[in-house]
């Protein structure tokens, strides 16, 4: 599932070339996880802005003049992927939206239309504001402190890897990120949230920001579908401490890596490393 780091790559990839573009066609595939929720000969003329990102979630603001507050939320569920060209060719069976513009076509592929594009009226308001509303910090905001960490965890009572899949608290640390950030601080993903120190969250914290820092610089993690904008797959992988390396040995002290299950999705970690 593309997380934080892929969202932003993608973002990244597209974000300066379609600025400033004019729509000149929309183009509705296979109905995705959601509808659309406006005309899309309604969105042909609008002037494409500044695509910014919350989660993992995509916004790209569309206007038909300069105070213009609405656009499109996108999200690429489990395998989707956002592809931007001038040359974009037919549609496939897996590609479920085109938003064509004067600067070339953005085209959302989705193998199991999980996504969605959806139209609102406002970032922090309507169709946006309410899918929106219950996300938590972003990691690099200079509010995600050890401090905040330590006291929203205080309130959860469940094993700390399943507090930071949660979003709620911080957004970002998904299945991936969250076993790397884990073993970066030395925590097992099976301690309970509100027992976690405050020096511990301190660590756990920083871990976060340099792992989705340092997946951000690898382009991301690509373990199936995931591509930007350009096509190019992700590296962060590759560079794993944990994650993906069950039996193999631990890089700092050899022991072999653990996998165990939480809320149906797979944890690696380091038995020895990660008290």
């Amino acid at each position: 599932m593309p997380e934080l780091p892929e969202v932003e790559v993608t973002r990244q990839s597209f974000a300066e070339r379609i600025a400033g573009a004019r729509v000149t066609a929309v183009r509705l595939g296979k109905p995705l996880r959601w509808p659309l929720g406006h005309e899309p000969q309604g969105l042909v003329g609008q002037r494409v802005g500044d695509a910014s990102r919350r989660g993992k979630y995509l916004w790209l603001p569309l206007s038909a003049d300069v105070d213009g507050r609405a656009g499109l939320l996108m999200h690429l569920g489990m395998s989707g992927s956002l592809a931007f060209s001038d040359q974009p060719g037919p549609p496939g069976a897996h590609d479920h939206f085109d938003l064509a513009t004067t600067r070339g076509t953005l085209r959302l592929t989705d193998p199991r239309r999980f996504g969605a594009v959806v139209w609102s009226e406002a970032l922090e308001d309507g169709a946006a504001g309410k899918l929106l509303a219950g996300l938590g910090l972003e990691p690099f905001d200079p509010a995600f402190t050890g401090a905040y960490l330590h006291a929203a965890l205080q309130r959860r009572r469940v094993a700390i890897k399943q507090a930071l899949l949660g979003g709620d608290i911080v957004v970002g640390a998904g299945n991936i990120y969250a076993c790397e950030a884990l073993f970066a601080a030395g925590i097992n993903p099976r301690l309970r949230s509100d027992r976690l120190s405050r020096p511990r969250a301190e660590r756990l914290a920083a871990a976060v920001r340099d792992t989705l820092a340092r997946a951000l610089a690898l382009g991301g993690s690509t373990l199936r579908d995931f591509r930007d904008a350009h096509g190019m797959a992700g590296a962060f992988q590759l560079q794993a401490g944990v994650y993906g390396r069950e039996g193999e040995p631990c890089s700092v002290c050899a022991t072999p890596v653990r996998r165990i299950v939480q809320g149906q999705r797979s944890t690696f970690f380091c038995p020895h490393c990660q008290r």
